[in-house]
């Protein structure tokens, strides 16, 4: 399905018919009268972009066959030697590039180029709709007491506040969307493994404020990439506080709920600079930073605050107080 879409929006329309081998995620069923009975996700596909579905006969090839040479052809051409990519985007677009390329060979057999004959193509074909079909497979889930999900044999995880709440689960190609009534609760990326289990570490840290002994340990934040500035911020916070210091680093790591991770790696930042490391701290200068204004890390803002008079130590303050307790020791 969502090759369907990603074809149409290269096309620029929509043709009249497509023929197809009989797929599984299209054909559920072959009658006997020959008649297919489509899937409902492909039954939904067709509504939305209004062209006839025309079938190949079973185990016949020849019924397609200029579509097995392209596929040959593609083959041949654009993965021999087999090509090596970073990402799955990566290898699409280089495909793609490869196709446009193509698009001024002439094919033997016909005197245009295969972009002039497109061209004659794209004026047959229908408009395409104001919205892309959703290419997703729909389901139902529940979440567990461990806030996951399961989908397709994976678990994905979901803010702790929507334990054993029902759900429900769209599953596209490269992502999983997971939300509960009309809201959006989570949004991971597709794992093609089997018995795997996908974080997001966020959806942890409200339990984790709470039960702060468990950060070390917690499975979630295993392997969570961060910037060297969150270490050294639990460092300093835990020194000077020991186990509030703890709680207040995981409250730091919440403002990840909200703000993005460049910026408040930035904030914390600008706190151990003017050695000001704290929760207020860094909420105060991640808001500077977004909103451009400086910091005023003073209390000049808080008129009603008492003032705090620090002087220059004296010996004599010392002598005093000795002299009030223990007069003989002092002469």
């Amino acid at each position: 399905m969502d090759g369907h879409n990603r074809a149409f929006t290269f096309f620029g329309g929509v043709p009249q018919s497509i023929l197809y081998d009989n797929d599984k995620c299209l054909v559920a069923r072959i009658l006997p009268d020959g008649t297919r009975q489509r899937t409902q996700t492909f039954s939904a596909l067709l509504s939305h972009y209004l062209f006839e579905d025309r079938y190949g006969r079973p185990a016949k090839g020849n019924d397609k066959g200029n579509v097995e040479g392209i596929v040959g052809f593609a083959r041949r051409n654009f993965m021999v030697p087999v090509p090596w990519f970073d990402t799955w985007d990566a290898f699409n677009a280089h495909l793609e590039e490869r196709c446009r390329h193509r698009q001024g060979d002439v094919v033997r057999g016909e005197r245009a180029s295969i972009a002039d004959r497109l061209v004659r193509d794209r004026d047959a074909m229908a408009d395409l709709p104001p919205s892309l079909f959703d290419a997703c497979d729909k389901r139902a889930a529940r979440v567990s007491s461990l806030s996951l999900v399961r989908y397709r044999g994976n678990d994905y995880s979901v803010p702790v506040a929507y334990g054993h709440r029902e759900a429900w689960v769209r599953g596209y190609v490269d992502e999983v969307v997971i939300g509960c009534g009309a809201d959006e609760i989570a949004r991971h990326r597709r794992s093609y493994d089997r018995e795997d289990f996908v974080f997001n570490p966020i959806h942890y840290l409200p339990l984790l404020e709470k039960k702060v002994g468990a950060l070390d340990q917690a499975a979630p934040l295993a392997g969570w990439d961060l910037p060297d500035v969150f270490a050294t911020a639990r460092r300093l916070l835990e020194a000077r506080m020991g186990k509030a210091g703890k709680r207040e680093y995981v409250q730091v790591l919440r403002l990840l709920e909200t703000f993005d991770l460049h910026d408040l790696a930035g904030a914390i930042k600008d706190a151990l600079d003017l050695g000001v490391m704290g929760f207020d701290a860094v909420k105060h200068l991640l808001l500077c930073r977004i909103e451009k204004r400086p910091p005023k890390l003073n209390l000049e803002v808080y008129p009603h605050l008492p003032r705090a008079r620090v002087t220059t130590t004296r010996a004599a303050s010392y002598m005093n107080l000795l002299e009030g307790h223990n007069p003989g020791l002092a002469s």
